[in-house]
Formats: structure tokens, C-alpha cells, sequence
């Protein structure tokens, strides 16, 4: 991570380059909110022990796999690190890829690990 801070400290702008499609990403989401992944391709690194606490130095990327809903109706990013497999989940920020968070939450319905046939018959 990149950091620049001017000098009376009133702005502090952090960024990063995504893992997987090397776009140039803010640390903050549009509203503000601190931001780990691409907004666009919804990519992380493995920087952080979820285990243990603390940095990791596994530094994979982290694929986005999966969408989880949480009782207050928020949604989290469910990312799983392609070296280590280490599974972490992130809150989604306002301004990612809407496709891309669509398509993870509908694949469940799209491709049951059973038959849809067998609703005919209900």
C-alpha cells in the first residue's frame, strides 16, 4: 500500500493495486467506508492472519467466492485465498461491481447441487 498525507494532515489518501486486474483502488469506499478488496473485479490479497490476528505473510490472492447475509440485512464478500485456502469474509462497499455481487448471490439458485426437475412433482 501506497500512503500521502499532506502536511496539516487533513487528507490521507491510501491505494492499492489489485491482485488480480492491477487496477489502481482507494482504500475508501465512495461513502468512506475502508475498503480491502477491487471494486471492480471484487479481488483481495492476503494480508491479514483471520486465525491467528496480526499481519500474514501468506500475501495470495484472495478470490471472491461467495456472498453471505447477515441478520441486519448486510451483505459480506466471502473471499478464499488461492494459496493457503484461508477463507475471510468483508463487508461489501457501495461502489462494487453490482454484476459481478448478482451473479455470486444468484449462482446457488442458477446451479442447485440437485435436480430442478424434482419440484415438478411436488
Amino acid at each position: 500500500m501506497s500512503s500521502h498525507t499532506t502536511n496539516n494532515n487533513t487528507l490521507s489518501l491510501s491505494t492499492f493495486a489489485c491482485a488480480w486486474c492491477g487496477l489502481t483502488v482507494s482504500a475508501h469506499a465512495a461513502d468512506g467506508a475502508a475498503r480491502n478488496h477491487c471494486p471492480s473485479c471484487l479481488h483481495s490479497r492476503h494480508v491479514l492472519d483471520h486465525v491467528e490476528g496480526g499481519p500474514s505473510d501468506c500475501e495470495g490472492r484472495m478470490s471472491p467466492i461467495a456472498i453471505a447475509v447477515l441478520r441486519t440485512g448486510d451483505w459480506m464478500l466471502i473471499h478464499r485465498c488461492v494459496r493457503c485456502d484461508e477463507l475471510t469474509s468483508n463487508a461489501v462497499c457501495t461502489d462494487d461491481n453490482q454484476l459481478i455481487l448478482m451473479r455470486m448471490a444468484v449462482r446457488p439458485l442458477a446451479q442447485p447441487p440437485f435436480p430442478l426437475e424434482a419440484f415438478g412433482t411436488l
